[in-house]
């Protein structure tokens, strides 16, 4: 099994806009093995976000190549990678995306529900996820019941529903304070530790990156330092 479960390389990616063309990215490499935690920094507008959209699939590139666990995404059509995407990846966002009007455990179920995964065995897995990020007592709360903290964490029982092989992170302690900052850090490190699962995280904050294994720089669509 290769060591490594993502792989670029030669990524371009360029936002074509009325003025001039915006390169986003320019020749990235990047390889992340697998139960590695990895944090992505640099700049606002340095290409961090659009980076990992990229190797996620969730945009396309302009040319390059990108593999996840030996699988390029290139060949897969759109509904292809979708599918790849929910039964392989998991996401969380700074802005959490949760339903308003779904209870904690609802949200974490809906994806699974989408993915076509029996009603029952859903309710099952989504209480367990619920009850890994340690709000089994919570699960029937709204999101608007919820503390911000809280709330980051069901949207990383919601990523992990799935049981992925790699999280993506975008500004994940974005919106909150330093305590709860540190409290889903804690999460997240243990869940890689236990699960060896992959987080790719991008972030400004320099006490997430030194919680990671490595931090990769970026600056101007360019990655300056892949760390060590």
């Amino acid at each position: 099994m290769d060591e490594f479960i993502i792989h670029a390389r030669g990524v371009n990616k360029v936002y074509r806009s009325a003025s001039a063309p915006v390169h986003a990215l320019k020749d990235v490499g990047f390889d992340v093995k697998r139960g590695e935690m990895v944090a992505v920094m640099g700049p606002s507008g340095c290409g961090k976000t659009t980076l990992l959209n990229c190797l996620s699939g969730l945009d396309s590139v302009d040319s390059g190549e990108i593999t996840i666990a030996g699988q390029s995404l290139a060949a897969l059509s759109d509904d292809e990678l979708s599918e790849y995407r929910a039964r392989h990846m998991g996401f969380v966002f700074q802005t959490f995306n949760l339903l308003p009007v779904l209870s904690a455990v609802e949200n974490v179920e809906l994806p699974l529900l989408l993915a076509g995964v029996n009603p029952g065995r859903a309710r099952r897995i989504s209480r367990d996820r619920v009850a890994t990020v340690g709000l089994a007592d919570r699960e029937n709360h709204l999101p608007g019941e919820l503390s911000v903290g809280q709330r980051q964490r069901v949207a990383i029982a919601r990523a992990l529903a799935n049981d992925p092989a790699i999280v993506w992170a975008d500004e994940p302690t974005g919106n909150l304070d330093s305590e709860n900052e540190r409290d889903v850090m804690d999460l997240m490190c243990e869940l890689n530790k236990q699960k060896r699962q992959t987080f790719v995280i991008v972030t400004h904050s320099d006490s997430v990156g030194v919680r990671a294994h490595r931090i990769v720089r970026m600056r101007d669509g360019v990655i300056e330092d892949h760390g060590s």
